[in-house]
């Protein structure tokens, strides 16, 4: 099963960025979809966005509609690593983030707690 380590979160004011990083124990490019979720104080951990192989390109990128415009995902093969831009942070972005391969049996890891607040 793969297992994925989360980190870059953090404290940040409305308005600020954060990079989340997740870093996979084996390749990520054998590795067909990982996705970023969150799960905020309350509520039901949602997708957020993914990064799926594909025959049009090394990757596409799928951005949910709550955070579209505002995050972009990316990955970096070579350090089998996956990222999460986030931009113009809202306070409803607080909770704890993690990434899952949904298709792999991954387990899922401890996340990284973002907080936004003023």
């Amino acid at each position: 099963q793969v297992q994925f380590v989360e980190s870059g979160g953090g404290l940040v004011q409305p308005g600020g960025s954060l990079r989340l990083s997740c870093t996979a124990s084996e390749s990520i490019a054998s590795i067909f979809s990982i996705g970023w979720y969150r799960q905020g104080p309350g509520k039901q951990r949602e997708l957020v966005a993914s990064v799926t192989r594909g025959r049009n390109g090394p990757y596409e990128t799928n951005i949910q509609d709550s955070v579209k415009g505002r995050f972009t995902a990316s990955a970096d093969d070579a350090k089998n690593t996956v990222y999460l831009q986030m931009n113009s942070l809202k306070p409803e972005d607080t909770g704890v983030y993690y990434c899952h391969a949904p298709y792999h049996g991954g387990l899922w890891g401890q996340g990284t707690q973002v907080t936004v607040s003023s």
